[in-house]
């Protein structure tokens, strides 16, 4: 393992000579210099984890020193520990909000030294875990698209995501309305409490109440001990309802009791457990239907619609495919150790003409199979699922209204391929295709091609 590396800062060359030979000792390696202005310079040229910093130094002290120290980038940032002869309580607690991990007063323990080296150690550790951890979870939740919907539906994130509001969030299966539950969870006051998911859909009538709400040993058969519910454990937190609409009339009622009053009873207690909890809900039905035909009642509609979101559909932001393509690309040749990959603009138009009924986890799935499949570093419209080319090229064939649409419309393309080739040069395009010169003017004028050479 890398020996981690210290920065001893003070202006008595016997402390710096002393402390330098005991860190070496405990494994670190040591550079020490004896000024704010060096220690910044050092901290220029090369990174470390951790300074001892004396308080009282020529020139620039340690305190305006450690300010300087704050401004470098957090990943790269050591941690501080400050040292002064001449300690007292308004210095310590200057260094501490200026963002020292610890004070040492001299005459210093070299045993005490040792503990607190190792404990700014293992706190930078831990808290450049954290900012990792958050980072990938950021990531994980990140909204891509540059479409207007897109743009919008951050905006509105960005706007509710601070309140305490109920949100209902409409759309179709695959379009990514959990991924918006978490990115509003991440973007709010309660971002550090738990974000508890409960599937609607997929747990069956008979548990679902229990799930929800948790029960007490003997309440039913298979109750050989006691269980929190989702609400329980999402306290302080997010609770997220996906799939809310396939919820019976006799759970949604515990639901809105649960909404009103902030309070439940688990299945077989007579007592009642207060809890905080925010409710993010999900569907991808039309709950107005549902209430016309009495399966979803009209009050809790109410309740969880306070903040409705909308989610479009990919077909409906095709824009953003190629930017999600890639995004998923680099996923897939990262978790499978593949070689970064690229896709032609053959591809992409494929990809960007498909319908995608399974919207965005549809794509992400065709992607994935790319990515496993083809060891090829350029994907192109050959390496695309036969169905998605397929059905892309019957979506390009119904935009046309009538065979001559059609005909017309290759012709174009064709004749502009030839064009390309053909550097702009009429003449040279008509002996590619075989034509007159001027039969092809009168194509190209037909199909509203304009030359890019004019007749000499």
């Amino acid at each position: 393992m890398k020996a981690a590396r210290i920065l001893l800062v003070d202006d008595e060359p016997g402390i710096r000579q002393s402390l330098a030979g005991v860190l070496e000792d405990e494994g670190y390696t040591v550079v020490s210099v004896e000024s704010g202005e060096e220690c910044l310079a050092e901290l220029g040229r090369q990174g470390f984890e951790v300074i001892l910093l004396d308080v009282w130094l020529p020139g620039m002290d340690g305190l305006e020193t450690l300010a300087r120290v704050q401004e470098i980038p957090f990943a790269e940032r050591p941690a501080a520990v400050m040292i002064s002869g001449h300690g007292n309580i308004e210095t310590a607690v200057k260094a501490t909000k200026l963002g020292a991990f610890d004070f040492l007063e001299k005459p210093l323990s070299i045993e005490k030294v040792s503990v607190v080296v190792k404990n700014a150690l293992n706190q930078r550790r831990l808290a450049l875990e954290n900012c990792r951890l958050k980072e990938g979870s950021e990531s994980k939740y990140r909204i891509i698209g540059e479409s207007v919907p897109m743009k919008a539906l951050r905006q509105q994130l960005t706007l509710m995501a601070g309140t305490n509001g109920r949100v209902l969030i409409y759309g179709e299966s695959g379009t990514g309305k959990e991924l918006v539950a978490h990115a509003l969870h991440a973007m709010s006051p309660r971002a550090a409490e738990p974000f508890i998911e409960v599937n609607c859909a997929a747990i069956p009538e008979e548990l679902i109440e229990s799930e929800l709400f948790g029960h007490r040993k003997g309440s039913f058969t298979s109750a050989h001990e006691a269980k929190a519910g989702k609400f329980q454990k999402a306290d302080g937190g997010t609770i997220f309802l996906d799939e809310v609409g396939d919820m019976s009339l006799r759970t949604q009622a515990k639901v809105l009791r649960a909404l009103e009053e902030q309070r439940f009873e688990p299945v077989g207690a007579s007592e009642s457990i207060q809890v905080d909890v925010r409710v993010v809900a999900a569907t991808n039905k039309n709950l107005d239907e549902q209430i016309e035909r009495g399966n979803f009642r009209e009050d809790l509609f109410y309740r969880l619609n306070v903040i409705p979101f909308h989610v479009p559909p990919l077909r409906d932001r095709a824009q953003d495919i190629p930017l999600l393509a890639d995004y998923f690309l680099r996923e897939f040749t990262t978790a499978y150790g593949r070689k970064p990959k690229e896709l032609t603009p053959e591809a992409y138009q494929v990809l960007v003409e498909y319908h995608w009924p399974g919207n965005v986890r549809e794509l992400r799935n065709v992607i994935e199979r790319i990515v496993i499949l083809n060891p090829q570093v350029r994907v192109d419209a050959r390496h695309v699922p036969v169905i998605v080319v397929k059905r892309a090229a019957d979506a390009r064939l119904d935009r046309f209204a009538s065979l001559q649409e059609l005909r017309a419309s290759v012709e174009r393309e064709y004749i502009l391929k030839k064009m390309e080739d053909a550097g702009g040069n009429v003449t040279r395009t008509a002996e590619l295709l075989g034509l007159e010169r001027s039969n092809l003017y009168r194509k190209m004028k037909t199909l509203g091609i304009g030359p890019k050479e004019q007749p000499s």
